[in-house]
């Protein structure tokens, strides 16, 4: 496999899309990927976490992430992005972390980028297609090259079968409902093989 560097990209406020990006990390080492897990910058009040045991307990368990840079998007040949869904988007964490890429973006240095995204929330249908759709759009900005797992795997349907990306529901207690590790695995895995025929073709 040609050396493909991989950026997992993660925001996650009760630890879901944190795990989801070290299977990510995982399967994408399997296949040889030279992997970086990081995590996006916590906008919110101290205050806030303070007050959700779960919340501030994912912070510490965090705490040792680096925060993802516009250097790490230069660096990256592809890029994942486990975000949970916010009102059917994804969280302003994220947001700012994209929206503030514009430098890069303006020298081109987001285009080619190899990109695919993962979700989470606490209902079936709380937001998750259009979650991984909003985060796609601004993809489609950069000019990257999106790498949806489509129906690529039968593990895809044993998940839920999200075609957009790896979504998992998450119950009151914080488990994650559908078992979706070897979804993500295979999701990391696709995105990394679509970066190297990307990375064979310009060279």
């Amino acid at each position: 496999m040609t050396n493909v560097k991989l950026a997992v990209v993660f925001y996650s406020m009760s630890g879901t899309n944190y795990q989801l990006a070290q299977w990510a990390e995982a399967g994408a080492k399997e296949i040889g990927a030279e992997v970086k897990v990081l995590k996006v910058e916590e906008l919110a009040p101290e205050s806030i976490i303070e007050r959700n045991e779960v919340w501030k307990a994912t912070v510490e368990s965090t705490k040792d992430v680096p925060v993802a840079t516009s250097d790490d998007i230069e660096w990256a040949d592809a890029i994942i992005f486990s975000v949970p869904t916010r009102f059917g988007n994804m969280p302003s964490q994220m947001k700012q972390f994209l929206d503030i890429q514009g430098g890069i973006w303006a020298t081109g240095k987001t285009v080619n980028k190899v990109v695919s995204a993962m979700t989470s929330a606490q209902n079936l249908h709380g937001g998750q297609e259009a979650t991984l759709l909003s985060l796609y759009t601004s993809m489609m900005h950069w000019g990257a090259i999106i790498a949806s797992p489509g129906y690529t795997d039968p593990v895809i349907f044993g998940a839920g079968g999200n075609p957009y990306g790896t979504s998992v529901t998450v119950d009151q207690d914080g488990k994650m409902i559908e078992d979706v590790e070897a979804a993500v695995k295979h999701q990391a895995k696709r995105t990394v093989t679509v970066a190297e025929w990307v990375k064979k073709g310009n060279q």
